[in-house]
């Protein structure tokens, strides 16, 4: 007689979940609504958000990090559009920095799940083979993936100065060396929870959790990015979204 237990008695497989931090402002968007709730094709950029990381057969539950006062607009908001079924949704409020967003994310996740993904709200574009190659590479053993493009311009490292002053060249970093990085991001929980345990970040660093696995002395690796994964920042990358919304929908009814 086989020893195997049956289906219901066999412990549940690892789960990956996708956290969202949209607690910011997006002040570069100029006033108005918060950045992830700004409009793109008639649709808030977070939902498009939400429905890239649902996308992926490998997320099974979306964790958004909504402002500290507005989960339980951002619930309704969740409620008033379509969303694939076979995924969980959590709405939690988040903090007054985007490490304290992402750490109280983290804190509402199941015990079941060992992979997270970390995504940009104001990435609403992300295809899922990318959101699927970062999943896989974590499950593969990497502790913390991050999706890159290889630059297209050259970089000079400089001395800031005042706005609109001459900046003096420190260097010239070797292009073919640099990536620009994109989420989402993807962790072992093990690792992502240790780093925002014990590691402080101010400033730019702040925005990146893989740098923050970095300072852990723990290897972060890159997967082949996306152009269409960029940010929406300014007025311009709203256009732009606009037109690779259009674009897809034309193609293929996205």
């Amino acid at each position: 007689m086989s020893s195997t237990p049956p289906p219901a008695d066999r412990p549940r497989p690892p789960r990956t979940a996708a956290v969202i931090p949209a607690a910011g402002r997006g002040v570069r968007l100029g006033p108005g609504a918060p950045k992830a709730l700004r409009m793109l094709g008639g649709t808030p950029m977070l939902i498009h958000a939400i429905r890239a990381m649902a996308a992926s057969r490998a997320v099974s539950l979306v964790v958004v990090v909504a402002p500290p006062d507005g989960a339980p607009e951002v619930k309704h908001l969740l409620d008033e559009h379509a969303l694939p079924e076979r995924t969980d949704y959590l709405v939690v409020p988040g903090g007054e920095t985007r490490q304290e967003s992402v750490r109280l994310g983290l804190e509402a996740l199941p015990e079941d799940v060992a992979v997270v993904l970390v995504h940009d709200a104001a990435r609403p574009l992300v295809p899922v083979d990318t959101v699927d190659a970062v999943a896989a590479a974590v499950r593969d053993g990497a502790p913390a993936v991050v999706p890159a493009l290889p630059l297209a311009d050259t970089v000079k490292e400089v001395e800031p100065a005042a706005p609109g002053e001459p900046e003096p060249v420190l260097a010239t970093p070797v292009r073919a060396r640099l990536r620009a990085v994109q989420t989402p991001q993807g962790f072992d929980r093990e690792a992502l929870e240790r780093a925002h345990a014990e590691v402080a970040v101010d400033g730019e660093g702040a925005t990146d959790d893989a740098g923050m696995v970095e300072r852990l002395g723990r290897p972060v690796v890159v997967v082949p990015g996306h152009e269409e994964a960029f940010k929406v920042t300014r007025p311009l990358d709203l256009v732009l979204a606009e037109a690779v919304l259009a674009r897809r929908r034309a193609n293929d009814g996205f």
